[in-house]
């Protein structure tokens, strides 16, 4: 009898080629540096053109840009959205540091990166994104390089720090509105033609006249920004408060409080500032530099009256300041100071409210003066807290701590 065997069908299986991608990044953009990034576009573009298992999907590249982000570097961004797209498959990078120092952006674009099946190889820490103690190994070695950035970061703001103090230091703004930075004599100098313009401008704000209307005046007199924009408000009133006119240059007015998400904040006593005087020529002169000033305190005064406790007094319960209230009863006017969040929606704070005479005479008694003395209290008490029982806790600029206590 006839013997019947199956013959199984044999499909010719083309081997798939994985498509491979390499990121580097230096942080600064000098000779060196960029010589560095050619160097690892040329390696990386040949390692991967080499392997015959792999197809070259591109080196992308970031120069001169730090690693604690991930938003401005605009490479960095295109190979995320070619592997969303489905492009790659593995990337190949230097280093974790080179990737990223922020620990949060690495770990949360590696797994993003996981989850669509794109493999990411770290080759001085032989780490792959794809092995089972990976995520633990990234997560150690990006922390120390993320308390590297840190302590990096803090080395240079002393160094800089140490400049403003010398006065060694250049300008950020090469060009502001009525100067032009001069590199050689290391100071500004004066654009004639702008000048006129910044002094008619600081003439019109003694005047009396809003920024809104100084504005509408630049823009009739066909006057532009150095950017070409028309002048509004805003700008207005930054050039006006730009004590550089008068010669001057103050140093950190701003400061980065957290080097890994680098957000600008004002300084608003947290830092020493540095005020130098005459270091440029003036276009403003001192007497009518002293006229802008005491415009400036007028029209405070007229927007939002200050007065000697006002930021003085903080709640010791909710963290408030407290805020000045006048009432008119039975044709009798009160002031008592409150804390601030009773006048707010919402809120319930529970603390003394003090009457304003009684501050004073309790403020004389912890000084040890004959009578309240507002000057000298400014001068002396740097903070006063209310406490829940309603003592008050008394902070001078010194150092030193008294506590009134309530009967």
């Amino acid at each position: 009898m006839a013997r019947i065997s199956r013959i199984e069908s044999k499909k010719t299986v083309i081997p798939y080629r994985k498509r491979v991608a390499a990121y580097a990044r230096v942080s600064k953009g000098t000779e060196r540096l960029i010589h560095s990034i050619s160097a690892q576009v040329s390696y990386y573009s040949k390692l991967i053109q080499s392997n015959p298992e792999w197809e070259y999907a591109g080196v992308y590249t970031d120069s001169g840009i730090s690693g604690t982000g991930v938003r401005e570097r605009d490479e960095f961004q295109r190979l995320i959205a070619d592997c969303e797209a489905g492009k790659i498959d593995i990337v190949l990078t230097k280093s974790i540091s080179r990737f990223a120092r922020n620990t949060v952006d690495l770990l949360t674009t590696v797994r993003h990166l996981k989850e669509l099946g794109v493999e990411v190889r770290f080759e001085k820490e032989h780490i792959s994104s794809f092995s089972g103690d990976g995520e633990l190994m990234m997560t150690i070695i990006a922390s120390f390089a993320q308390e590297e950035s840190r302590s990096i970061s803090e080395n240079s703001k002393w160094g800089i720090r140490k400049r403003f103090q010398s006065g060694e230091i250049g300008v950020a703004n090469k060009h502001l509105f009525g100067y032009q930075y001069d590199e050689e004599l290391k100071k500004y100098v004066i654009i004639p033609e702008e000048a006129k313009t910044v002094r008619w401008i600081f003439q019109m704000y003694i005047d009396g006249i809003s920024f809104r209307i100084i504005a509408e005046n630049l823009t009739q007199a066909g006057i532009r920004t150095i950017l070409g924009n028309k002048f509004q408000e805003a700008s207005v009133r930054k050039l006006i408060f730009n004590e550089v006119y008068a010669g001057d240059i103050r140093r950190q007015k701003c400061y980065v409080s957290d080097p890994i998400r680098k957000v600008k904040m004002p300084n608003r006593g947290e830092l020493p500032q540095y005020y130098m005087t005459d270091c440029h020529e003036a276009i403003i002169d001192r007497e009518t530099y002293a006229k802008v000033k005491s415009e400036m305190k007028r029209r405070a005064a007229l927007i939002n009256p200050t007065y000697c406790f006002s930021g003085k007094i903080r709640c010791g319960i909710c963290g408030s300041h407290y805020t000045r209230k006048k009432e008119n009863i039975r044709d009798k006017t009160y002031v008592r100071w409150i804390c601030r969040s009773k006048k707010e929606s919402g809120t319930a704070c529970t603390n003394t409210n003090f009457r304003e005479e009684a501050i004073e005479k309790i403020c004389a008694q912890v000084m040890e003066i004959p009578q309240f003395d507002e000057e000298m209290f400014e001068r002396t008490v740097k903070i006063i807290t209310v406490r829940e029982n309603g003592d008050l806790q008394f902070q001078f600029y010194g150092g030193e701590m008294k506590t009134w206590q309530r009967m």
